[in-house]
């Protein structure tokens, strides 16, 4: 028993004439009586009284009229809600992004965003650049951006932008006393305190290369977990740390930020599917594209010809 047959059956009872609801449905009488009477096997019994003038529903015929009823009736809603959601559905856009990138503009990169998109449901996930790659992949995310350099032939990078370092002190320490910038050998004197601490390749061992490209050996005090760790450790004068400069901009009575002498920088990197180009991932090149103008920052060549 389908829904076309109980469709029939209550053709039939409506009409109350098996002629009439099959000129109602359109189609010939025998077919329209067969399938009453293959429904009356299925269910065991007669559902019309056909002696009866004109037809009428038999006690088993009456109970399959009520449920048969709720049953189409819901079939009839959720076909209307299934219309109404497809015709209302808001696209969907999910951004991957590691900590310290909050603090280097994407917050207005993501207002920005809405702005234009304001039909777009958009959805943030924090995430290391590697779990940024795996949810690539599984469609979990539709753009990550991170730090890591990570090769890998299913994901387009694009270097937004190289940010410069810088280094986190405790307010009262002896370099902290001075604004001039520091050098990395006198940052390497002092304990470090380095980022996060798994999963690795990550930023922190962007810091180590960086002391030992230049021939110097940091001594670890801590590998933090995330940036805002390290931060606090910094407070508690548990060592230095080496954080991107944009982290100045998150003011503490207790922890301070000087420049380095040195020309360390990190990448800001946005990752996407390789040869994936869906209107919001063109209209975030876009946003990125006009911000980093209206900034004074270079627009890299991807943004420009993708937005």
């Amino acid at each position: 028993m389908d829904l076309r047959h109980l469709r029939q059956f209550l053709a039939v009872a409506s009409a109350r004439s098996f002629s009439h609801a099959a000129a109602t449905l359109n189609i010939a009488q025998p077919p329209l009586s067969r399938t009453i009477r293959q429904m009356e096997e299925e269910v065991g019994g007669l559902l019309f009284d056909r002696t009866a003038r004109p037809l009428s529903l038999t006690p088993l015929g009456q109970l399959l009229y009520e449920q048969a009823r709720q049953i189409l009736d819901r079939m009839d809603d959720m076909q209307a809600m299934m219309r109404t959601a497809a015709a209302t559905e808001r696209r969907r856009f999910t951004i991957g992004f590691v900590a310290s990138t909050i603090y280097a503009r994407l917050p207005e990169l993501i207002r920005a965003f809405r702005k234009r998109a304001p039909d777009v449901e958009l959805s943030l996930v924090e995430s290391t650049t590697l779990e940024q790659i795996a949810a690539l992949k599984d469609g979990r995310i539709d753009v990550g951006f991170g730090r890591i350099r990570f090769e890998d032939p299913d994901i387009k990078r694009t270097i937004l932008r190289n940010e410069r370092l810088a280094v986190a002190l405790p307010r009262g320490h002896t370099l902290a006393q001075s604004e001039r910038a520091l050098t990395l050998k006198q940052v390497a004197t002092q304990p470090q305190i380095i980022y996060p601490r798994a999963p690795r390749p990550s930023y922190a061992d962007q810091v180590i290369s960086l002391f030992r490209d230049h021939g110097l050996e940091p001594k670890i005090a801590h590998e933090a977990r995330e940036l805002q760790i390290a931060i606090g450790l910094v407070a508690a004068e548990e060592g230095l740390a080496i954080v991107p400069e944009s982290i100045s901009r998150s003011r503490s009575h207790d922890v301070v930020y000087r420049e380095l002498s040195e020309q360390a920088t990190s990448p800001i990197i946005m990752s996407q599917r390789m040869n994936e180009i869906s209107p919001e991932l063109q209209l975030m090149a876009g946003v990125i594209a006009d911000e980093y103008a209206g900034w004074g920052y270079p627009v890299p060549e991807a943004l420009r010809t993708s937005g």
